[in-house]
């Protein structure tokens, strides 16, 4: 059951315990005059993908992770450029296969 925070007129503050259900209280238990419930917002806490801004596609966006792909491919293929030639026989047939698709 939630508590309710309720302000009389004359500045008195008070707590109830009562259910959702029950009807709210009309006079203050102090002195009887009229209450007004006291709302307090609520923490909200986003977490989770979809809520900051890298997270929307934006064309902008988009170029940046392309031109960030493209360099980290000529990275990759050009270590794995290295290994075949220092690897021998061997390395060659299976690196110059992945680098022909690559294009």
């Amino acid at each position: 059951m939630p508590i309710y925070e309720y302000r009389c007129e004359n500045g008195h503050l008070f707590e109830v315990f009562q259910k959702i259900t029950d009807d709210p209280v009309t006079a203050c238990p102090e002195d009887g005059s009229p209450v007004q419930r006291v709302f307090h917002p609520i923490a909200v806490h986003f977490k989770g993908s979809g809520f900051y801004n890298t997270d929307y596609g934006t064309s902008k966006r988009k170029r940046e992770l392309a031109a960030s792909a493209e360099s980290g491919s000529d990275k990759q293929d050009s270590k794995q450029k290295d290994k075949s030639d220092s690897g021998g026989g061997k390395g060659d047939s299976k690196s110059s296969a992945p680098a022909s698709t690559a294009d």
